[in-house]
């Protein structure tokens, strides 16, 4: 009896440790093993933040309030948000995408900014649309509650804001990132 309780014993925990790699394998490939820079040919509208090596297309026109809107787009990668502007645009460019979801859920793709949290000011960030080539450097960055869309949408100015939720697995907060174009 003591055998079988042993090789039972066993293979529950072994069966455990699967079942945790199975589930948490795209969070930790997303960080261990970043996605590499896009080549030209391939970049279309998409982003690239070198220091965290996140890369990502961006989907165009979506709308931040209504999750049936954005719950799709946000699984092939960034959401821009409707209403806000488009690179090389005067006004604010607003960049959204989850940092992590329910295990059953991730990708490469919708874990984009699971590493958001670690840009700082002057830290570089790249968009190419429309085979043209924009440098964003970040100038600040701030934890918000999700009902302050203040900071957003009270700019004044060309911008770009990347947002996340924050803690990472939860949707607490949001985390803005503030960056201006190089020119």
């Amino acid at each position: 009896m003591k055998k079988i309780s042993y090789y039972i014993g066993n293979s529950l925990i072994i069966f455990s440790l699967c079942g945790f790699i199975f589930l948490f394998y795209p969070l930790l490939s997303s960080y261990f093993f970043p996605a590499t820079i896009p080549a030209p040919a391939e970049r279309g509208f998409a982003l690239w933040i070198p220091k965290i090596h996140a890369s990502a297309q961006i989907i165009p026109n979506v709308d931040p309030w209504s999750e049936a809107s954005y719950r799709p787009a946000l699984k092939k990668g960034v959401a821009l948000a409707r209403g806000f502007s488009l690179p090389g645009q005067h006004g604010t460019v607003y960049l959204f995408a989850h940092s992590s979801g329910p295990p059953w859920e991730q990708t490469r793709n919708n874990t984009v900014f699971l590493r958001l949290p670690e840009l700082e000011k002057g830290d570089n960030i790249v968009i190419w649309r429309e085979h043209k080539e924009y440098n964003y450097k970040v100038v600040s960055m701030v934890e918000v509650s999700p009902a302050d869309v203040s900071k957003v949408t009270g700019l004044k100015g060309d911008h770009l804001v990347l947002q996340t939720c924050t803690p990472i697995g939860t949707d607490w907060k949001r985390l803005l990132i503030f960056a201006t174009e190089e020119k």
